[in-house]
């Protein structure tokens, strides 16, 4: 992501603690950063690493492209959860385009605007109502994923519980809407297409966030 302006980069918050301690792992400095983490966003990360600390380079790639890559129910990108494989998804990366230009940011040309990373990175970088409006719009397709994570038995889990953390509970009408994309997955759309898509995988369909 990059800014279009010279607003600053630092600030507070758990989101943007989040951000920066990832960029502090990958230098092995974090000890600075974890201690600005609510007790349970710091215990969620911590269980994270204590899953993948004996994991080389190729055992984390290999886990990230299972996960992430090959299974419909923990996509990243979270317009798939409300707009689905439709044509309306096509309106809804505009807004999200739209939203990060709002915040004086334009979103990586190598990757959707969607993508989870890179809204929680605009979240942390700043501090405004549209970062939060963006992911309580979506916050049941983020439950969806980290129902699914849990399901599949990933540390990544331990990351969405991290950021979940840092949200808002959950209210009644997510929750409905949350229950119904386990039952019914994402919208399809089969009109110009060779064959049907692919099934939205549904199970734990009771698990309904409190």
């Amino acid at each position: 992501m990059t800014t279009t302006d010279n607003r600053p980069t630092s600030g507070g918050g758990p989101a943007e603690a989040l951000v920066r301690l990832g960029s502090r792992l990958r230098r092995g400095k974090a000890s600075a950063d974890l201690r600005t983490l609510p007790a349970a966003v710091l215990d969620a990360l911590v269980r994270f690493l204590d899953a993948v600390g004996e994991w080389d380079v190729v055992d984390r790639q290999a886990h990230y492209v299972r996960t992430f890559d090959m299974r419909r129910r923990c996509a990243l990108y979270l317009t798939y959860y409300a707009a689905g494989d439709t044509r309306r998804r096509g309106m809804a990366l505009v807004r999200f385009v739209e939203a990060f230009r709002a915040c004086g940011w334009t979103p990586r040309d190598d990757e959707l605007p969607d993508h989870l990373p890179g809204v929680l990175e605009l979240s942390a970088r700043d501090r405004g109502p549209v970062p939060d409006l963006l992911l309580a719009s979506h916050r049941d397709g983020i439950e969806v994923l980290r129902s699914a994570l849990h399901g599949y038995g990933t540390p990544y889990a331990h990351l969405l519980d991290a950021v979940c953390l840092t949200l808002p509970e959950v209210d009644p009408g997510t929750a409905e809407r949350f229950a119904a994309l386990l039952a019914q997955g994402p919208p399809q759309e089969t009109v110009g297409l060779d064959r049907p898509l692919l099934p939205f995988p549904t199970t734990r369909p009771t698990e309904v966030p409190a």
